[in-house]
This record gives C-alpha cells, sequence and structure tokens, in this order.
C-alpha cells in the first residue's frame, strides 16, 4: 500500500482539543479505560495469510493499515453550552432513523450539556433555504418516544444540493456540528460540504451515520437498518413457502431490495433455511438452456413439487433490452422490474409445456423499510449515535461512524463513498447460500 493512501485513512481534525470533557466530572472520569485515544486504532485488514500454513509473509505483516478507533476523549474541542448541532436524514426511508435521531439529541444534551440541536427538514431540502422548510428544535422532551415510530420525524428526500448554499444555510443557523445520517449518496454529499467547509475556513464539523438496509457501504460489518430488513423480509419468505407448499406444483416467488448488493436476499434465504434458488446482482444468471433457471426450476417442480425462488431488485437486469439509461433523484440507475418479469416467464414456461404451475409472487418492497427497528438494531442505532457525538465534540470531521471486526472505528468519507460493498461470490456468505439452497453455482450455459 502507498504512503498516500496511510494518510488517507487520518481523520481530519477542526484544531486542538483543549476543553476538559463533561466526563470528566462523572465519577467512572478517572477510569483510564474509560477513554480512547487517538493512537487506538483497529487494523483495516485483520487476516493473516501464511506461507504453507504456519508462518504469515513478512510482506504482509509490514503493512499493518489501521483505522482510528472511536470512543470518548478526556479533551474535546467545542465548548458545549454553546455549540449548536444540526441532524439531517437523507435518501430512502430505513428502520432504526428515529432511533439515531434520538440517541443523538438524548446523548449531546445529557452527556455533554449541549442545549440547542435541530433538526432539518427533508434532507439535503433542508438546508436549501429556498425550499421553505424551516428547522425543527429537538429537545428531550420531544424525541423522548419518536423510537416506537418507524420511518423518520424529520422526513427526508434524494438528491442533491449545492455544497456553497448548504454551508451557507448552516453558517446562518449558527451550526457548528452536522450529523448526517445516510447512505453512500448521502456520504457523497456530505463530503462535499466538508469540502466546502474547508475552502471557508470554517470551525465546523461533519459526521456521517451509515445507514442503508442494501448493507452496500465499504469498510463496515454493517449499516443500521440491515437487521430489521431482512428480519422482515423473512417473514414474506415464510409465506411465499407456505403458500408454495400448499398447492400442486407450487412456486413462491420473492422479489426483495437489493439494488446492486444481495445482502437481503441471502441473509433471508439463510434465517429461513427454505428457499431454493437466491439470485443476486452479483451473479449473472440466464432462463433458457439446460443450465438456465427454468430448467433448474422445472427438475425442481419434478423432485418436491414446490420451490421457493427469492430474488433481489438489481438481479438479471442484463436480461432486458437495451434502452436509455434513465436515473432517480440521487443519480441511480432506474432499474427494470425483475420480479415482474419472472413471474410473466415462470408462468410461460410451464404453460407452453402444459404442466400447470401455481405462481405466488409477493414484493414487500416498502415494507421493509419503515418499520421499526428490532431490539439489535436499535441498540446499534443507539452505539453509532453515541460514538457520532463523542467524535464530533472531539472536533473530529469528514469521517463515518462505523463498525469494523466488531469495534467502533473512525472512517473517513471518502473512503467509505468510494464505492459499493457487494457479496463475494468467492467468501463464505455465497457459499453458505449454496450450501442452504442446493441451487448450481452458475444457472448459465
Amino acid at each position: 500500500m502507498t504512503e498516500s493512501f496511510h494518510r488517507s485513512l487520518q481523520i481530519p481534525k477542526l484544531g486542538s482539543a483543549r476543553v476538559p470533557s463533561p466526563g470528566l466530572l462523572r465519577e467512572w472520569g478517572a477510569a483510564p479505560k474509560s477513554w480512547v485515544e487517538d493512537c487506538e486504532r483497529i487494523l483495516l485488514d485483520d487476516s493473516v495469510v501464511g506461507d504453507n500454513g504456519v508462518a504469515a509473509r513478512a510482506e504482509l505483516c509490514a503493512d499493518r493499515l489501521s483505522v482510528e478507533k472511536a470512543g470518548p476523549r478526556r479533551m474535546i474541542f467545542f465548548q458545549p453550552e454553546s455549540t449548536t448541532c444540526a441532524i439531517v436524514t437523507c435518501g430512502g426511508l430505513c428502520p432504526g432513523i428515529n432511533d439515531v435521531i434520538r440517541s443523538l439529541v438524548m446523548h449531546a444534551h445529557y452527556g455533554y450539556g449541549v442545549r440547542r440541536v435541530l433538526g432539518l427538514r427533508y434532507g439535503y431540502e433542508g438546508l436549501n433555504a429556498e425550499c421553505g422548510h424551516a428547522p425543527i428544535e429537538l429537545t428531550p422532551e420531544r424525541v423522548a418516544k419518536i423510537q416506537h415510530m418507524g420511518g423518520s420525524v424529520l422526513g427526508t428526500s434524494r438528491g442533491r444540493q449545492n455544497a456553497s448554499t448548504m454551508v451557507a444555510r448552516l453558517e446562518a443557523l449558527d451550526v457548528q456540528i452536522l450529523f448526517v445520517v445516510g447512505g453512500d449518496g448521502s456520504q457523497r454529499g456530505a463530503r462535499d460540504i466538508v469540502e466546502e467547509v474547508t475552502r471557508r475556513g470554517l470551525a465546523l464539523s461533519v459526521i456521517g451515520i451509515p445507514k442503508t438496509i442494501d448493507n452496500d457501504l465499504l469498510y463496515m460489518d454493517r449499516s443500521f437498518g440491515y437487521l430489521t430488513a431482512f428480519s422482515e423480509a423473512s417473514r414474506s419468505l415464510g409465506v411465499a413457502h407456505a403458500e408454495a407448499r400448499g398447492a400442486r406444483n407450487g412456486i413462491g416467488l420473492v422479489k426483495l431490495m437489493g439494488r446492486d448488493s444481495g445482502f437481503i436476499a441471502c441473509a433471508a434465504a439463510l434465517a429461513t433455511a427454505e428457499a431454493n434458488f437466491v439470485l443476486i446482482p452479483e451473479v449473472p444468471f440466464r432462463l433458457e438452456g439446460g443450465a438456465g433457471l427454468l430448467a433448474c426450476l422445472e427438475q425442481r417442480l419434478h423432485a418436491r413439487r414446490h420451490a421457493l425462488v427469492v430474488v433481489a431488485e438489481g438481479a438479471g437486469q442484463d436480461l432486458f433490452a437495451q434502452r436509455t439509461v434513465e436515473t432517480d433523484a440521487s443519480g441511480n440507475r432506474l432499474y427494470e422490474d425483475i420480479g415482474v418479469f419472472l413471474k410473466e416467464h415462470i408462468a410461460a414456461f410451464f404453460q407452453a409445456r402444459n404442466r400447470g404451475c401455481n405462481l405466488r409472487y409477493i414484493d414487500p418492497g416498502y415494507q421493509l423499510r419503515g418499520v421499526v427497528a428490532t431490539p439489535e438494531d436499535r441498540i446499534f442505532c443507539l452505539q453509532l449515535a453515541r460514538h457520532a457525538v463523542h467524535a464530533a465534540m472531539t472536533g473530529k470531521t469528514g469521517m463515518v461512524v462505523a463498525l469494523w471486526h466488531q469495534r467502533y472505528v473512525h472512517l473517513p468519507l471518502q473512503l467509505v463513498a468510494g464505492g459499493r460493498r457487494k457479496v463475494d461470490v468467492e467468501g463464505d456468505l455465497w457459499r453458505s447460500v449454496l450450501e442452504s439452497t442446493g441451487q448450481p453455482a452458475k444457472m448459465c450455459d
């Protein structure tokens, strides 16, 4: 790895942290293990490759890339009583957003004594005064019960705003800390804000909190909302399986979210252990031919008289006729509906062979996004939020809080916004799916 990449893993700071943390005044404040130093780091890659299974290669051991460990610091940058925080939630809805908002407010208020927290309405539109969305004053009383609600109490939207316009709005609101809750597109927007803040020489911290049910953000074990999403998706698979088993030549077909990454489809299939075919964007497949999906499905019905097919929304896009690429407000490519496509082709295939099939198609779609987070996801949201507040008060900026190798860390924004995480088709997750379903590793000639 180059020295420049090593440097890119360093988290920017607004300046020296010279203010004693309020935690020092509490009983636990004197305990050395309660605090984290900037020099404490977590390896970016914790695997070791050995020569003949015995000794690690010297060149691998010498190149130890690492990222900064998250946690409270003894000294902070901002004076809490005169600090204004702002929270913006961007992109699509996701389970746990309200948990994050609540925890940010509670920890900033009770953990550090911050008295002013603003909620920006409808994503980055809330940072454009011309959109007319007045901010909401968020107090502990106001957010006390929002964790029991799905969605986002602040609202959300897709699409970018001009960085100069957004920073001007933050200045006008006298904001010193901005928390950006969103996925890869939202974090790219946060990166633009950081660049504009730096250009203007402002002491304004920008901290990202990873949100996407697709679990496709780089260099993190998972993003919040993912556990809840595949848990909810598992219910749909259970229903589809029951429908398939209850009919002669029954086929359950479930389309799940996953534009470019098939993590939800894989996890839901493993959780139910009933899926026979899992189709994800990372693995191409064909309908026709002896090794195609339709022939494999026919063999399954002949042997067991029922089947369950799970497909991620971004799978099989190469099966459609080429057309002009269209995008949504966030710049994401608009995909064809693979679920309806498969439903029609599967039905036509068996009809042409005079072999009836009972096909049940389920698309839970937005149901996965608007539900209340599961208990485990809610704890995860709380931890991400509290570590985000710790980082911000210390003067960190241009970073995302993440879970990596089961440790909370600080990741540079440019690292997270540099691409999408995908299912490793040679890794253990996909192998476990193949072993669970029994499907061919390749469904194409």
